[in-house]
């Protein structure tokens, strides 16, 4: 191979790098992802409705992007214990979201084992929940769509005497705590990379 295709294969290969970089979604690009509201009647202490076997609940999705759309899958929530005795589950139908736009999705689920959320009770009055989110994310700029991503996050919610959430500001959802294996894929992703840059610069 002459020298001027080594340079052209090299300079493509680097090309490939910088779209690949720029189209993986940092960590300030992914969804912001939160529990604005969560109300369970039957925990109500000044109302007799400990039949009311409903949950209600809105969770706020937030395109951080300025540059980018968001086509989200099925959202699927799901409603636990702490101890992680299965409530409930609900799913958020497919959607997009604009640069910079807020979503909030409101929802209830219906019948509710109201055992379980009885059982939820803590020992000082209040009641603890556990609600995970998943979907995968699309990102879409002016040209084109990314591949999918998945959004895997969750919350602890805890409800006072009056069936409604503790916290009265919004409960950020976070991802759980599998930086160090995100990071060996990156790592991974890159080594091959940069062996495809050696190879086309050789060949």
């Amino acid at each position: 191979m002459n020298p001027l295709e080594a340079e052209g294969r090299t300079r493509s290969g680097i090309i490939i790098l910088i779209v690949w970089i720029n189209l993986r979604p940092k960590g300030s690009d992914i969804p912001k992802c939160s529990i604005e509201y969560f109300y369970v009647p039957s925990l109500n202490k000044t109302l007799n409705s400990r039949h009311n076997t409903t949950l209600n609940f809105m969770v706020r999705l937030d395109n951080p992007n300025s540059e980018q759309g968001i086509y989200y899958d099925d959202v699927h929530l799901s409603f636990s214990s702490v101890t992680y005795v299965f409530i409930a589950n609900y799913t958020v139908p497919r959607f997009y979201q604009g640069r910079k736009k807020k979503a909030k999705k409101w929802g209830q689920v219906v019948p509710l084992n109201n055992q379980t959320v009885l059982e939820a009770v803590l020992p000082n009055g209040l009641a603890s929940f556990r609600i995970n989110m998943k979907t995968q994310v699309r990102y879409k700029n002016s040209f084109w769509k990314t591949r999918r991503f998945g959004v895997d996050v969750g919350a602890e919610v805890e409800v006072n005497g009056d069936g409604v959430k503790a916290n009265k500001k919004g409960i950020r959802m976070k991802k759980p705590d599998s930086s160090s294996s995100s990071s060996l894929r990156s790592y991974f992703h890159v080594c091959v990379l940069m062996n495809l840059l050696v190879f086309f610069a050789l060949c």
